[in-house]
């Protein structure tokens, strides 16, 4: 039979003589029955229960795994649990995330925040992805759910968000960006304290109440479009003399977002700029914005020589991280930068403190001048969250990762991850050093032959699994006084990983990628390329032994 599509006639107005017995003698007009069902006397309802069912608001709890294209995968939130890293989220997205998992996302950090007993505002902003405005767009649906009062940047970099939490006076920060990972990834790098962003304790709690559909819906949510906030970004960053020496600079940013700002600010600090790939493009045509790896450090030297530049100046994806390569086309592992500013920045601030990761050069620790300027070196866990976590709390002067992100504390900066920070720093030295070129300071440090960071291949599942048994492997080996690499182990570091020193001096670095299914190695020697290249070789056929390792996306 067809079903009539007429709409239902409105419910009489009123009371009504057509009534029904209820407990306790009262009588109410029921306005989901027909006349005659309510003039028959054993219609009992609660009519209560009728009109307002008691069941609670809850998101619909989110799956590990859905296929595209299906009525499931439209219906229910998709958030595959190895996306919450040790200090942000990465997912690929339509793989592992859908729209409706990172609502989920939203409402669990916007429960998180208020769980903390911290404000709830927030400074949200996006890469320059296809999908990341979307999904900054389903974040903040899920925040202003959770009570959340949103300040929405737009288009940025993730030290614009970092900023802006300063700028304007908002304590919580959800930046949507893969930063240099392939296209087709995405993540969040969240934080509720400025300038530190989660670390373990709250992105394993935002795991649990994301994955267990623990997010809470609270009144007080709002949305506001901070018009143009990029142009406060960057007078905070140019309002300053202009440079007096004379400076031709190549900005390579790898078609990444920061090829929308970082020329320009540069240009306006008065140097010359050769702009690099700063033309946007999401696919990425000629390499990932990562100034880690040699594809990208190859285009920057080629470009040097082809503008005799003085120096090349790298961006990653979100701009929150600076490579270099000097006036002759070396190109500087940015530990080894680290090291340089370093030395500038103690004899400015003598007896200054520097946290750096363990990827990075023993040369913290040994480098002459360092020692001479009265300079602490402090060794830590790899990780964005983890140094500036750890430059907070010893208020260090600043802190070096050998990914590239560097944190400098006042007077130079306000504590986070910043490109273009970096980028000035390096700009200042050379600006302080009128009669030497950027070749010149690196051929002041000390000689060490080092590896880039290496990564070969392993599941999120199994990888911190294999780090463990290399660890313990290790571990018996110094126990027993066996030699590794064809030296005695002089020391044993295990605050990220396992870092594992000859007598030589000689060092290998095993651990497992916070932000992808991956192994990090690194090696160094002070003394050789060839002692190097045996601390590599015994490295690579430890890990061997776990046949999940597979290809590298980088080697020597």
């Amino acid at each position: 039979m067809r079903q009539s599509l007429e709409p239902h006639p409105p419910a009489p107005q009123g009371p009504s003589p057509l009534k029904e017995k209820e407990h306790g003698g009262g009588f109410r007009y029921h306005p989901f029955l027909d006349a005659s069902e309510q003039l028959g006397e054993t219609v009992k309802l609660n009519l209560h229960q009728a009109r307002q069912p008691e069941i609670p608001l809850m998101f619909p709890k989110p799956v590990a795994s859905l296929t595209p294209n299906t009525l499931g995968y439209e219906t229910l939130p998709l958030v595959k649990p190895t996306g919450f890293r040790e200090y942000d989220a990465r997912w690929l997205f339509e793989k592992e995330l859908n729209l409706m998992g990172v609502q989920a996302l939203g409402l669990g950090l916007g429960t998180l925040i208020r769980e903390m007993g911290v404000k709830p505002e927030i400074v949200t902003g996006h890469d320059y992805r296809a999908y990341s405005s979307a999904i900054k767009m389903a974040l903040i649906n899920g925040l202003m759910a959770a009570g959340c009062k949103v300040h929405d940047i737009g288009l940025a970099m993730s030290p614009m968000a970092y900023f802006a939490q300063f700028e304007l006076d908002v304590p919580c920060v959800a930046m949507v960006t893969a930063s240099h990972n392939d296209n087709g990834w995405t993540g969040v790098k969240m934080g509720a304290q400025r300038p530190v962003t989660f670390g373990p304790d709250e992105m394993n709690r935002l795991k649990e109440i994301v994955l267990e559909g623990r997010g809470t819906y609270a009144d007080g949510g709002a949305y506001r479009f901070v018009e143009n906030f990029a142009d406060r970004y960057i007078a905070d960053l140019t309002t300053r003399k202009p440079y007096t020496r004379k400076m031709k600079v190549i900005a390579a940013c790898g078609n990444g977002t920061a090829g929308a700002f970082a020329p320009g600010i540069l240009a306006k600090l008065g140097v010359e700029v050769i702009p690099m790939d700063a033309e946007l493009d999401y696919t990425f045509p000629r390499y990932n914005p990562n100034p880690e790896d040699m594809e990208m450090l190859h285009a920057m030297a080629h470009a040097v020589h082809e503008h005799h530049a003085d120096v090349a100046l790298g961006f990653d994806g979100d701009g929150d991280r600076c490579g270099v390569v000097d006036d002759e086309g070396n190109e500087i592992f940015a530990d080894k930068i680290g090291v340089m500013l370093a030395r500038d920045l103690s004899s400015l601030h003598h007896g200054a403190t520097f946290v750096v990761d363990v990827k990075s050069t023993g040369l913290f620790a040994t480098d002459p001048v360092l020692i001479q300027n009265g300079v602490k070196a402090d060794y830590w866990k790899t990780g964005h969250s983890y140094i500036k976590r750890r430059v907070a709390d010893l208020n260090a002067l600043a802190g070096f990762e050998k990914s590239g992100h560097f944190f400098f504390n006042a007077p130079v900066g306000r504590g986070y991850d910043d490109g273009l920070v970096t980028a000035i720093a390096v700009l200042d030295m050379l600006e302080r050093n009128p009669d030497k070129t950027m070749a010149d300071l690196y051929r002041a440090l000390p000689k060490t032959w080092g590896t880039p960071t290496m990564s070969p291949h392993c599941g999120d599942e199994v990888k911190y699994g294999v780090v463990e048994r290399v660890k313990t492997d290790i571990e018996a080996l110094a126990k027993n006084s066996h030699a590794f690499a064809g030296q005695p182990i002089r020391d044993i570091v295990t605050v990220n990983g396992i870092r594992v020193t000859s007598e030589d001096g000689t060092w290998g670095l095993i651990r497992a990628s916070s932000n992808k299914p991956e192994l990090v190695i690194v090696c160094e020697s002070p003394v050789s390329e060839a002692r190097m290249r045996e601390m590599f070789k015994a490295v690579d056929d430890l890990i061997r032994l776990s046949p999940e390792v597979g290809a590298y996306n980088q080697s020597i």
